[in-house]
This record gives structure tokens, C-alpha cells and sequence, in this order.
């Protein structure tokens, strides 16, 4: 019986480097059997394993080949435009000791950035469940470019906090959607005291001035570029 031999190797050999920003492709040779085919490519390779070129490089050689063009437009909102912008601030009640500091650190924010203090508008709720529904009411007033949700939700000992935590979450996020106007999220979820009070003024900064930061930006977002 005739036996069967092993099939020959396929080896690959490079011929020419891959040239970017030009038409002409380079060819490889592949070698197969004896005979050789030359294929079109745009990639060279190596029959060794040390000259593969590495996924990051290729990865830059792309990155590198896009042109920018002044055809692409990029939008974004201005923290400079502040001035005629109504904003919100739903702040909950519980935790007020936390709260009450976010809230000062989001107004005095937007007084830094030309916000009117007649274009600003506090309404307490109880706590963080109750934010949701109240943002989406004012979101669909048409009176505010943007709602600023705070609140603060600590940690105890039952699972009483991840329920009002997640809801808070997914209220804001859902009145944002529904009314179309932007409502940030500015609710701590923290495991103690000490970390609610170090991101409402401490050492950790306000969190309440940086929602009015991303609430700003958001507002001048819709209010200049996505009417």
C-alpha cells in the first residue's frame, strides 16, 4: 500500500512592506509545494514569529493613515455660555446634612459660570427615591434647559440601601429620556458618613459642583447645537 506522505510546508515570505497612503499594493510571494503564486497584499509578513509586527503597531500604523478633514464636525457644549440657561436643582431631604453642601456647591458654581440666581430654581424632596419623578415633571415643563438631581444615599444595615440607590439611578436616568432635557445625576452613594462628607466639600471636592459643571455643559449642548 502506498503510503502517505506528509503534505509540505506553507511558508510565507515577505516581499515588500506595507506602504500607507498610497494606492499601489505591495505582493507577496507564498511558497507552496516548490511552485510559487504571487498574491496582492497589503500586509507584509515573516515566516518567523519575531517578525509579525505587534497588534499596538498595527493598531498605530492604522490610527496614523485617518486624515482629518474640515468636513468632520465636532460638537460639544461651552461651560463659557451660561447666561439665559434655567436650571433646576431637585435636592432630597434626607441626609440633609450631606445635601445641603452639594447644593451650595452647585449654586455657587453656576455663579462662577454667569448663572442668574432668578435662572435657578431649588425643589426638596423627601429623599433620593423621590427624585425621578419630580426631575421628569420639571424636565417636561419646558421652563429648565437642565435638572440637577442631589441627594445622598449612606450605606446601613440592611439592604434598604442598594433598592434606594438603584432607583435613584435608573428615576434620573429615565427622566432624562422621557422629558428630553438633560437631568444629571448628582446623588452620593457611599459607604459611610465620612465618605459622603469628604465628596460634598472635603477632600475629595463637591460633587455638587461638578454636576452643575456637567449641567451646564449639557445645557448649552442642547440649547446651541441639538435643537
Amino acid at each position: 500500500m502506498k503510503s502517505l506522505a506528509s503534505p509540505p510546508c506553507l511558508r510565507l515570505i515577505p516581499t515588500a512592506h506595507r506602504q500607507l497612503n498610497s494606492r499601489q499594493s505591495s505582493s507577496a510571494c507564498y511558497i507552496h509545494g516548490g511552485s510559487s503564486v504571487n498574491k496582492s497584499n497589503n500586509l507584509s509578513f515573516s515566516s518567523s514569529t519575531s517578525g509579525f509586527a505587534s497588534p499596538l503597531a498595527v493598531e498605530k500604523e492604522l490610527r496614523s493613515s485617518f486624515v482629518q478633514t474640515a468636513a468632520v464636525r465636532h460638537v460639544t457644549g461651552s461651560l463659557i455660555r451660561g447666561e439665559g440657561l434655567r436650571f433646576a436643582i431637585v435636592v432630597a431631604r434626607f441626609n440633609e446634612v450631606v445635601t445641603k453642601l452639594l447644593l451650595e456647591g452647585a449654586i455657587e458654581t453656576f455663579k462662577k459660570y454667569s448663572v442668574r440666581e432668578e435662572d435657578i430654581e431649588v425643589i426638596w424632596v423627601p429623599g433620593s427615591f423621590e427624585i425621578g419623578v419630580v426631575a421628569q415633571n420639571l424636565g417636561k415643563s419646558g421652563k429648565f434647559h437642565a435638572v440637577l438631581c442631589i441627594g445622598a444615599v449612606i450605606r446601613g444595615d440592611t439592604t434598604h440601601y442598594d433598592a434606594v440607590a438603584n432607583s435613584a439611578a435608573s428615576g434620573v436616568l429615565s427622566a432624562s429620556i422621557n422629558s428630553g432635557v438633560p437631568c444629571i445625576f448628582g446623588v452620593l452613594t457611599c459607604e459611610n458618613m465620612d465618605q459622603a462628607l469628604n465628596r460634598s466639600g472635603g477632600k475629595a471636592g463637591n460633587k455638587g459642583a461638578e454636576t452643575a459643571l456637567t449641567a451646564l455643559e449639557m445645557a448649552s449642548l442642547f440649547e446651541h447645537h441639538l435643537k
